[in-house]
């Protein structure tokens, strides 16, 4: 794509969740406002090195073992940037403002500097995700059986759930999505539905999950607060940001219990395609809740799981 200037950028993470925004100073284009920590590379730079070199001018600090994350195109006035996007969880030295910029620690979900690039917007909710999504399971645990492990879950930590199990009669898969989402809210989860939006809306939840062929059949965004559909290829991935989801699954990584010989997307593939991505994609498919590291470092936002989640 010619025209486009790449740049990389550090989404610096502290253990509590929050990020590092740092203000622009004076002289370069949209000064004062606040951004994520980056700048352009230099010619021969891979994003790493680049990344690396950008994070000691800028902030004095050295990174280890970045994680890749998404990519995103955004068009300035004054210019065309390619922004690949990546995580930093641990870096060596104190924080230094060597360009005399502001910084600021914040929630990604409720940031108080301002103003922001506007390519910024998009990122910061993104980052409101959290790095565990749990798709339940009551078509095998009964759902008092479910609903009892959905409370360990909670204490737990868990913040993300699908209410999936769409082999269950309409009137019981409400029912269930309903007291889902009351346990949920009560400690500040969210909760998406597997289905329609009607039926999301049916359940309070905070939003709709789309497979692949109810994403395939929409050509814009379901009027819901968040949208997660479930992907299997490149296509599949592009035309979930197309239509405006929020975030992304993509399996099968690894060889599943369910579906034992069927091929799989390995690690190479899944970061490839997880680093094209726009929007933040979790990984499906044999993986734990021991994997959340492993996964991020493969460019996944963090695991899905299914069995996982529950035990």
């Amino acid at each position: 794509m010619s025209g486009i200037t790449d740049v990389v950028v550090a989404v610096l993470v502290q253990p509590d969740g929050r990020v590092l925004l740092a203000r622009r100073p004076a002289g370069k284009p949209y000064a004062g406002y606040w951004e994520f920590p980056g700048g352009k590379l230099e010619p021969g730079e891979t994003f790493e090195v680049g990344l690396a070199r950008e994070l000691h001018e800028e902030l004095g600090i050295t990174i280890a073992s970045p994680c890749r994350w998404i990519t995103r195109v955004f068009e300035y006035p004054h210019a065309t940037v390619r922004l690949n996007f990546f995580r930093v969880f641990a870096w060596e030295g104190s924080l230094q403002a060597r360009e005399g910029q502001a910084l600021a620690w914040q929630h990604p979900g409720a940031v108080e500097p301002t103003p922001l690039l506007p390519a910024n917007f998009p990122v910061l909710r993104a980052l409101e995700l959290p790095p565990m999504y749990g798709i339940s399971h009551a078509e095998a645990l009964g759902a008092e059986g479910f609903l009892a492990r959905l409370d360990a879950a909670l204490d737990g930590g868990l913040r993300l759930i699908q209410v999936r199990d769409k082999s269950l009669p309409d009137e019981i898969r409400l029912g269930l999505a309903r007291e889902t989402v009351q346990r949920a809210h009560a400690v500040g989860a969210r909760v998406l539905v597997n289905g329609s939006a009607e039926l999301a809306r049916a359940a309070g939840a905070d939003g709709v999950h789309l497979d692949a062929v109810a994403a395939a059949a929409l050509t814009a965004r379901p009027d819901c607060e968040w949208v997660g559909a479930s992907c299997h290829d490149a296509a599949e991935l592009a035309h979930a940001a197309a239509i405006g989801a929020d975030f992304a699954l993509l399996s099968p990584v690894l060889p599943t219990r369910s579906h034992p010989g069927a091929p799989t997307l390995g690690w190479p593939t899944f970061s490839t395609l997880a680093a094209a991505s726009p929007i933040p994609v979790f990984a499906l498919g044999g993986l734990g809740r021991e994997d959340v590291a492993l996964a991020q470092s493969h460019g996944a936002h963090g695991v899905a799981l299914l069995r996982g989640a529950w035990t």
